[in-house]
C-alpha cells in the first residue's frame, strides 16, 4: 500500500471517530487509538540539538490556545470549539499548539483539604479524549501545561490545597501517581502529545505573595518527580514555560542561578530522569530591556544554557515592539531558536489573537514546508 494511501485510510479512521466523539457517541475510543488513526507513526524526538520527526527536522510553527471556558477539561469543554479552531490553527499552517490541560486545579482534579491528590474526574479524561481526537484530525500536535502559578494564587478557590501539596513529597507522589502516570498511560503512545510543560511561569510561585512565595525546593521537588515519571513511562518531551530568564540560567542579567538544570533537579531526586528535554522561555517587551529582544538574539545570548535545544513558548500575537509577527518567526528561526509559540490564537486577553498572527504563520509554512510539515501533510 502507498504511503498516501495509507494516510488516506487513517485521515477516514480518525475522521469517522472525530465524528462520533462530537456526536456524543459512545463508548469514546481510548485516546492512543483515536491519536494514532491520523498517525504519523513517528513521534517528535530530540535530534543533533534540533526537534526531529521520522529523521526529518521540524520547527516548532506554533501557537498557544491556553483555554477556552477556563478549567476546560472535566468543566465546560466545548468539542465543536476546538475543533473548528484547531482546523483553523493547521489553515494557519501551524503545527503546534500548547493547552492548559488545568488551569488553576479547581475543576477535574480530586485534591483534598491536605493537598493529596486522588486521580481526575471521569469527566477529566472524556474531555481529554475529545482533545486528542480532535488534535489527530487537524494534525495539531500539543504541548499540554499540566498546571499554573494559578494553582497557588489567592483567588482560586484551591489554592490553599496546592500550596500544602507542594510541600509534601507525599502529597506530589499522590499527583504524580494518580493523575500524570495514567495521563502517560492514556495518551504517551500517541504523536500528538508532542510534549508536556510543567507549570507555566513557576517563578510567581516563588516570587509573588499572592502565590505564596513558595521555595524553589519545593517546585524542583515536583519538577524532579514529575519528570522522572515521564521519562519513565513515555517519550514524550519534557520541559518548563519558564517566564524570564532569571531562573533558568547561570550567566543572564539577575540571574539568580539556574533553578531548572538537570544538576538543580537531580540534586532533588538522585535519577538520571529528573531533568528537561529542552528549554522554553516567555518574551514579552518589558524582558527586552533586560534580557535583550529574544528573536533577535541567540538563546546563549539571552542568557539560556546551550546543552538544549530553546523555544519561545509565549510571545504577543501582535509582535514585539517594533516588529511584527512574521519578522519575530523569522528572526527567531535564524538565531537557532527551535520554535515560536504566539499568545494566543483565541484572543484569552489583550495580546491579540489568530487574526494577527496567522500570516506569520503562513508565510512561515509557505517559506519553509518542510520544516513545519516534513510528512508532506
Amino acid at each position: 500500500m502507498t504511503g498516501s494511501r495509507r494516510f488516506d485510510r487513517a485521515h477516514r479512521s480518525a475522521a469517522a471517530a472525530l465524528f462520533a466523539i462530537l456526536a456524543g457517541g459512545a463508548p469514546l475510543l481510548p485516546a492512543d487509538r483515536a491519536a494514532a488513526g491520523g498517525g504519523p507513526v513517528a513521534r517528535i524526538v530530540i535530534a543533533d540539538g534540533q526537534f526531529s520527526l521520522g529523521g526529518h527536522r521540524i520547527w516548532i510553527n506554533g501557537a498557544n490556545t491556553p483555554w477556552h471556558l477556563w478549567n476546560d477539561f472535566g468543566g465546560r469543554f466545548d468539542a465543536a470549539w476546538w475543533d473548528a479552531h484547531f482546523r483553523a490553527l493547521h489553515e494557519a499552517g501551524i503545527n503546534a499548539t500548547r493547552v492548559w490541560i488545568s488551569c488553576s486545579g479547581d475543576v477535574g482534579v480530586n485534591i483534598d483539604a491536605d493537598g493529596m491528590v486522588s486521580g481526575a474526574t471521569p469527566e477529566y479524561w472524556r474531555d481529554l479524549d475529545r482533545l486528542f481526537a480532535i488534535a489527530a484530525e487537524h494534525r495539531i500536535f500539543v504541548q499540554a501545561t499540566l498546571m499554573s502559578f494559578d494553582n497557588f494564587k489567592d483567588n482560586h478557590a484551591h489554592h490553599r490545597q496546592w500550596r500544602r501539596w507542594l510541600a509534601s513529597d507525599r502529597a506530589i507522589d499522590s499527583y504524580v501517581d494518580t493523575i500524570l502516570v495514567p495521563l502517560l498511560a492514556r495518551y504517551g503512545q500517541s504523536p500528538w502529545l508532542w510534549s508536556i510543560d510543567l507549570m507555566n511561569e513557576p517563578e510567581w510561585v516563588f516570587e509573588n505573595a499572592e502565590c505564596g512565595r513558595l521555595p524553589w525546593e519545593r517546585l524542583q521537588a515536583y519538577f524532579a518527580r514529575a519528570a522522572r515519571a515521564i521519562h519513565r513511562h513515555s517519550a514524550v518531551l519534557v520541559t518548563i514555560g519558564m517566564a524570564m530568564p532569571k531562573d533558568a540560567s547561570d550567566t543572564a542579567a539577575r540571574s539568580r542561578g539556574n533553578q531548572i538544570s538537570d544538576r538543580a533537579l537531580q540534586a532533588s531526586l538522585n535519577d538520571p530522569g529528573a531533568r528537561l528535554d529542552f528549554t522554553t522561555t516567555h518574551y514579552y517587551d518589558w524582558n527586552g530591556p533586560i534580557w535583550g529582544v529574544a528573536p533577535y538574539v541567540t538563546p546563549g545570548a539571552y542568557g539560556l544554557p546551550a546543552d538544549k535545544p530553546a523555544v519561545i513558548g509565549e510571545i504577543t500575537a501582535r509582535g514585539s515592539a517594533g516588529h511584527t509577527p512574521a519578522q519575530d518567526y523569522e528572526a527567531a528561526f535564524a538565531h537557532g531558536w527551535q520554535g515560536v509559540m504566539a499568545w494566543s490564537s483565541n484572543g484569552v486577553d489583550k495580546f491579540g489573537d489568530l487574526t494577527a498572527f496567522a500570516p506569520a504563520t503562513r508565510a512561515f509554512r509557505d517559506r519553509h514546508p518542510e520544516l513545519v510539515r516534513p510528512d508532506g501533510s
